[in-house]
């Protein structure tokens, strides 16, 4: 069964829809927006490639 709110970061325990709320609250653009204000993907980087493609998503695009 898949989890509907997923831990993205699991090293901060940040799930899924806290750094979606933040995206589109903030105006998030960068991996390195959603990391400071979430701190997802600041530890060990391991889920970088998740939190890139939830700012594709929502965003169209990912600014590097």
């Amino acid at each position: 069964m898949e989890e509907k709110d997923p831990v993205i970061c699991t090293c901060n325990e940040i799930r899924q829809s806290e750094i979606e709320q933040a995206i589109r609250k903030k105006g998030l653009k960068t991996i390195e927006e959603v990391g400071d204000e979430t701190t997802a993907g600041t530890v060990c980087g391991g889920c970088v490639d998740e939190i890139y493609l939830l700012l594709e998503k929502i965003n169209g695009s990912v600014d590097l």
